[in-house]
């Protein structure tokens, strides 16, 4: 019950970002508190994990997202949301989310260029932004939905 919880908030991160590349504070610093509050009051992350543990997520968070935003290739938005993704579960399931999202960012950008053209038009509105001519950078937080997916199936 726990993963499809953090899968729909994921996911409603995902559709904003990917419509709007910008994701809410109300979502991810939402979460963020929600998840730090869990982990007070409970003593575990929201997956389970010892509290220990979803702060050392957190922290490995911090570590591999701020490099990105110093180097503008990631912004706020996805800082916080991986910070909060942290929170909320362990650092085994925030680096499958990242080493997923990595993955399935350079499949996106490799197929991209084929698959755009046969996509529909409604759907190449909605989603502009992982246009190839758009970017080199796409939004993130698709990706990091697809990464943890796989990491829940993956562990689970």
């Amino acid at each position: 019950m726990q993963s499809l919880v953090l899968i729909i908030w994921l996911t409603l991160c995902a559709v904003q970002d990917a419509r709007q590349r910008h994701i809410a504070n109300a979502l991810t610093l939402g979460a963020a508190g929600l998840a730090l509050a869990y982990l007070l009051l409970t003593g575990n992350t929201w997956l389970g994990a010892e509290a220990e543990q979803g702060g050392w997520a957190f922290l490995l968070a911090l570590a591999f997202t701020l490099p990105g935003y110093a180097m503008k290739r990631m912004g706020a938005g996805d800082v916080k949301l991986m910070t909060a993704l942290g929170l909320a579960t362990d650092g085994m399931h925030l680096l499958g989310a990242f080493i997923g999202a990595g993955l399935a960012s350079a499949a996106w950008l490799l197929l991209a260029p084929k698959v755009w053209l046969h996509m529909n038009q409604w759907l190449r509105g909605n989603v502009r932004y992982f246009s190839p001519e758009s970017s080199n950078k796409p939004p993130y937080a698709p990706f990091v939905l697809v990464g943890l997916v796989c990491t829940l199936v993956w562990i689970h």
